[in-house]
């Protein structure tokens, strides 16, 4: 499928749209830039010619009938736009959604739903306006202020308002530190009602960023229950503190502002809101995005292998454009442990994107495995062998040997203290191959005791060859 930029689409004919519309729809949702384009264009579309646009996306909506929907959430939301603009107009004022709350692990998936449904709510009203405002081009949804205020200036030349949600997601998108000072003068030029809010926004940079807090479940570890399915002190989870300024967006934008406190219950588990489209949401604060949903990816390795959502979720947060901090590298130890091999192979993918990126933190995923590992969260044997696949890509080596330089010392102490029985030989023999992979120098803690052991035993032989390299002469 063409990836079709934010004007490119506007000489794009209703057929042709309807036809890729239709694709994604029965597909898996599409990347982000496919997702954002396809929406745009229905959007300038119906702005054109709404009759030609109706006709050529009712064989979409039949394709579709009543109670039958498509797998993924994204074609489930433009399969909502596509009813909508092949519906009839039925002109009156907007009317506000109905909107409850029910949950703060839902947080991204209500900014999803909201601004969706704005755009269901103008094409059922037949309102017209020039754009989305916050059609991102990029994989990683991030848009730049230069165009979003060339946007609004289209906004204001045709005499529209932004919708709430559009506006808001489009903010979002908006940051990495203050905007030049160009295009916050012509933020500040703009006559929207909008427009003082946007040049403070992009004055200051767009969102902070949040204080994380890493918490683990109460009580002593404890297996899962059959009956239950609980996980009682199994889980490491992150919090993040609150945030000024939601009283600026919709309500349903809230969530994500008001400070998260990850061991409060819920039916999270419930939800299909781990998907790529969730990264895009807040492209520079994927913290917040893999705080909300952690335990969903938490239960693809502990419990069932829950298959509610998509695995691809993890690729797309190592992909974003901001900080990687302890959600996301906990997100990516639980995916490396996951059930599912997609989950197993797309914590993978995720590891070499952040590797790639210059934002993998190897110390920081080491221990969190090891503490997951010696919790009985993670199975030693999966989690090595997610770790070999990594190493096994080009770079990888490099990539792998911190992760696990700071995972075998709590592992190699943990005999007695309720870790593995002995130490885990396939884990060791990873450790060799990457350091002699990458040339790395060194001491691992507890490396040399187990190579000073006496005999042959395989836990001590390969102690004993990664000590070599690690000593190895330059």
């Amino acid at each position: 499928m063409d990836v079709w930029g934010g004007r490119a689409v506007g000489c794009r004919s209703a057929e042709a749209v309807a036809r890729a519309v239709g694709e994604l729809i029965g597909g898996d949702g599409g990347s982000v830039p496919e997702y954002e384009a396809l929406l745009d264009a229905v959007v300038r579309l119906a702005g054109r010619d709404r009759g030609a646009l109706a006709a050529a996306l009712q064989p979409v909506v039949e394709q579709w009938p009543g109670p039958y929907e498509p797998q993924t959430a994204a074609a489930r939301r433009l399969l909502a736009v596509v009813r909508s603009a092949a519906g009839p107009v039925e002109p009156g004022p907007a009317v506000a959604p109905r909107w409850l709350e029910t949950c703060q692990h839902e947080a991204v998936d209500l900014v999803l739903a909201a601004r969706a449904g704005e755009v269901c709510s103008l094409l059922r009203r037949g309102v017209a306006v020039p754009m989305l405002l916050a059609t991102s081009d990029s994989a990683d949804g991030t848009l730049d202020p230069r165009e979003l205020v060339m946007r609004l200036t289209e906004y204001e030349q045709a005499g529209v308002r932004p919708g709430p949600a559009d506006l808001g997601q489009a903010l979002l998108r908006c940051g990495g530190g203050p905007a030049d000072a160009d295009v916050v003068a012509a933020a500040e030029e703009l006559e929207l009602p909008e427009g003082p809010r946007v040049a403070a926004w992009l004055r200051a940079g767009g969102l902070p960023q949040p204080a994380p807090s890493v918490e683990r479940e109460p009580g002593e570890p404890e297996p899962p229950s059959r009956r239950r399915r609980a996980r009682v002190g199994r889980r490491i989870l992150v919090g993040t503190a609150e945030l000024p300024g939601r009283g600026d967006f919709p309500r349903p934008f809230w969530s994500l502002f008001r400070r998260f406190e990850p061991l409060i219950g819920c039916t999270h588990l419930l939800l299909r809101s781990r998907e790529r489209h969730a990264a895009a949401v807040l492209p520079w604060h994927p913290e917040i995005v893999a705080s909300r949903l952690l335990a969903q990816v938490a239960a693809t390795a502990d419990q069932n292998g829950s298959s509610d959502g998509s695995p691809d979720f993890l690729p797309a947060l190592a992909r974003s454009a901001g900080p990687a901090g302890p959600a996301v590298h906990l997100a990516v130890a639980y995916g490396l442990g996951a059930r599912p091999a997609a989950g197993r192979a797309a914590a993978v993918e995720a590891l070499a994107e952040l590797a790639a990126r210059g934002r993998l933190d190897g110390a920081l995923l080491g221990a969190g495995l090891a503490r997951l590992v010696l919790l009985g969260t993670l199975k030693l044997p999966v989690v090595t062998a997610s770790l070999r696949d990594a190493a096994e890509a080009p770079g990888g080596a490099a990539a792998v040997w911190p992760v696990v330089a700071a995972a075998l010392p709590e592992l190699l102490a943990a005999p007695g203290a309720g870790g593995p029985v002995r130490p885990h030989v396939p884990l060791l023999t990873l450790a060799a191959d990457c350091a002699a992979a990458c040339g790395a120098r060194g001491t691992v803690p507890g490396v040399d005791t187990l190579a000073a052991r006496p005999g042959s035993a395989p836990s001590a032989r390969e102690a004993r060859r990664l000590l070599r390299a690690l000593t190895a002469s330059v």
